[in-house]
């Protein structure tokens, strides 16, 4: 049987990712250049297209990796962690890469990509606000929603103005005071002023 049958026959001729029928293809998960099927996935055209040319992407078309991230085939399931890390500043997206599991070898097989993925690994995700705003150091802004401080017993009200912001390593959240108190606060439900 060829690559592709036992690819078939494995997936019920169906994309790996997004469950798709029509028009798919091998593909072999990098930097892995043998082509077997323990690292190779059957794609279709629209996520075959995607992933080769990132900057065309339908970001809403990868909510369908809810599904394959619970894939038995590791292939699968690291080509999903990819996509989903390049996404990481989509709650959705981050909500789906706290649910993945990789052991050891299979971590290290999905954080070794290609070198243009590793270019855009070394540039800074921006931290954004609620408006799609780009968040820098010293900068104010007010909340959007209530917020529950829990360990120091207050709730920081919609409305509060929060002056002199610090970025954090994670692109999602903020460190910034709040009734005196420094606090970490997610940069979703934030507004800049």
């Amino acid at each position: 049987m060829s690559l592709k049958e036992i690819l078939i026959q494995r997936s019920n001729s169906k994309c790996e990712l997004c469950s798709s029928t029509s028009s798919i293809s091998v593909y072999t998960v990098p930097p892995t250049k043998d082509q077997t099927a323990e690292n190779s996935i059957l794609l279709c055209d629209k996520c075959l297209a995607f992933i080769n040319n990132s900057s065309e992407q339908d970001i809403n078309h990868w909510r369908c990796l809810n599904e394959s991230i619970w894939s038995e085939v590791p292939a699968v399931v690291v080509m999903s962690w990819r996509i989903l890390h390049s996404l990481s500043s989509e709650l959705w997206a981050q909500d789906l890469l706290g649910q993945i599991y990789l052991d050891d070898e299979n971590l290290k097989w999905a954080e070794a990509m290609n070198s243009k993925s590793s270019e855009k690994a070394d540039e800074k995700i921006p931290t954004r606000d609620s408006n799609g705003n780009v968040l820098l150091d010293g900068d104010t802004v007010t909340l959007i929603k209530d917020l529950e401080v829990k360990g120091a017993g207050f709730t920081a009200k919609r409305g509060t103005v929060v002056r002199n912001i610090s970025l954090t390593d994670n692109p999602l959240h903020i460190e910034g005071k709040v009734n005196g108190v420094q606090i970490v606060l997610v940069s979703a439900y934030l507004k800049k002023v």
